[in-house]
C-alpha cells in the first residue's frame, strides 16, 4: 500500500491537524510488557490462531456481522462522516492496511469493542459517540485500532475457549481452583490489554489532555465543567497509597472480577506512559518494526514482563505492595509493621519486645501510649 494512494483514496476529509504517522509500526511499541509478553508467545504457536480463526469463523462471527449488519449503522462516507474519517485516519497513523469495518449501535451505556477473528469489527455505542468531543472520540477510535492491530480479538478468544473448556473437567478434584487460576490470569492480561490500547489510542490522537478527558467522562458523564484533571488523578494517588493493608485486600477483590482497570488508574497509567522516555522516542520515530516480530524472543518478553511487575511493586504506594517490597528486601520488625498496616486489627504486644532482665511487671510495661490503637467500632474487626 502506497502512501501517496491510502491518502488520495481514504483520507480525501483532511483531519483539523497534522498528525505523525508510524509506518511499519509493530503493536510491540505499546504493548504493555505483560500484555506483549503473551501475544509474543502465543504468536510463536505457529499455525494455531489460523486454524482457530478458521473453525471460529464458520458460524459466530458471520452471525455477529449479520446482526450488525441488520441492526446497526454502518459508518461510511454516507453515515457517521466524521467517525469514518476517524478510522480512516487512526488506520493510517497506525499503517494499518485494512480498515475494519464500524458500526454504531443503539445503547445509551457509552461502550466501544473490538471484536472479530477472521476481520475485526468495530463497534461503538450511541451513548459514546454522544458522550465525547471529536478529539476524546479520536482517541477512543485508535484505542479499538489498537486492539486490531495487536491481534486481541484473536487471541482473546483462545483464551476464552480454553477456559470454556476448563469449565468441562470442573468436577476433576481441585477442578475449580484451577479453573479460578486460569480466569484470574485471563482477566488480568484483559486489564493490561486495555492499558496496551489506551497507548495506541494516545498515539493516534497525539492528545493527551484529550484523551485523560474521554477518561474521566467514562467516570463522571457529561459534565465537564465540573470536573478536573488533575484533581481526577489525584484520586488515582489516593486510591494506590491511601488506607491500610485491609484496603489493599479489597482492592484486589474489587479489581479480580474486572475486564477493565478502573478508570482513575488508566488515567494515571496512561499520563506516567506519556511522560516516559519511551513515549517520546516514539514520537521521535524509533520504535519496532512488524518486519522484527518475528525475531523477538519469547524469553525477553517475560523477563521484561516480569521486570515491570518487580518495578510495579517496588515503586507503589499501596500498604501490601510496600509490604511485599519489604520482605523481598529482607526488611526487620515485619509483625510489627503487619499489625500496623492493619490499623490495630491485630492487637497485642509481642512478648519479645522486653529485655530478660527486665523487673517490670507486664501492667507497668504497657501503657496506653506504647500499645497500637485498636478500632472502636466492632465493625471494622469485619
Amino acid at each position: 500500500m502506497s502512501d501517496n494512494g491510502h491518502q488520495q483514496n481514504e483520507h480525501e476529509n483532511v483531519p483539523s491537524r497534522q498528525r505523525r504517522r508510524f509506518e511499519g509500526i509493530s503493536s510491540r511499541t505499546y504493548e504493555h510488557p505483560a500484555d506483549r509478553s503473551a501475544l509474543v508467545a502465543l504468536r510463536k504457536l505457529s499455525g494455531f490462531d489460523t486454524v482457530f480463526k478458521a473453525l471460529s469463523g464458520l458460524l459466530p462471527e458471520r452471525s455477529l456481522r449479520l446482526l450488525f449488519l441488520s441492526d446497526s449503522v454502518r459508518v461510511s462516507d454516507a453515515q457517521f462522516a466524521h467517525l469514518n474519517t476517524m478510522l480512516r485516519d487512526a488506520c493510517h497513523i497506525l499503517d494499518l492496511e485494512k480498515v475494519p469495518p464500524m458500526y454504531v449501535a443503539q445503547d445509551p451505556q457509552p461502550n466501544a469493542m473490538c471484536i472479530g477473528l477472521d476481520e475485526p469489527i468495530i463497534v461503538v455505542t450511541t451513548g459514546l459517540v454522544e458522550l465525547l468531543d471529536e478529539e476524546e472520540m479520536r482517541a477512543v477510535v485508535g484505542h479499538e485500532v489498537g486492539h486490531a492491530l495487536s491481534g486481541h480479538a484473536v487471541y482473546r478468544t483462545i483464551l476464552l475457549f480454553l477456559t470454556n473448556l476448563a469449565l468441562r473437567v470442573a468436577w476433576i478434584p481441585l477442578g475449580n481452583i484451577a479453573i479460578m487460576a486460569i480466569v484470574t490470569a485471563l482477566r488480568e492480561w484483559f486489564r493490561k490489554s486495555e492499558l496496551s490500547a489506551d497507548r495506541a489510542g494516545l498515539l493516534v490522537g497525539q492528545d493527551l489532555k484529550a484523551s485523560m478527558r474521554g477518561l474521566m467522562k467514562l467516570a463522571g458523564g457529561n459534565h465537564l465543567h465540573e470536573m478536573n484533571v488533575d484533581a481526577f488523578l489525584e484520586q488515582a494517588e489516593e486510591y494506590e497509597a491511601g488506607g491500610d493493608l485491609r484496603d489493599s485486600v479489597l482492592k484486589i477483590l474489587n479489581t479480580l472480577p474486572r475486564t477493565h482497570p478502573f478508570t482513575t488508574v488508566r488515567a494515571a497509567e496512561l499520563k506516567k506512559w506519556a511522560e516516559s522516555r519511551d513515549y517520546q522516542r516514539i514520537m521521535d520515530g524509533h520504535y519496532p518494526r512488524r518486519t522484527e516480530d518475528k525475531e523477538t524472543s519469547v524469553s525477553d518478553s517475560f523477563r521484561q514482563s516480569a521486570a515491570s511487575y518487580a518495578t510495579d511493586v517496588k515503586n507503589s504506594k499501596d500498604p501490601l505492595m510496600k509490604l511485599v517490597s519489604d520482605i523481598a528486601g529482607g526488611a526487620g520488625d515485619l509483625g510489627g509493621r503487619v499489625r500496623r498496616g492493619f490499623g490495630g486489627f491485630a492487637g497485642g504486644t509481642p512478648k519479645d519486645q522486653t529485655a530478660p532482665n527486665d523487673q517490670t511487671t507486664p501492667e507497668d510495661r504497657t501503657s496506653p501510649k506504647d500499645q497500637p490503637p485498636r478500632d472502636s467500632t466492632p465493625e471494622d474487626d469485619d
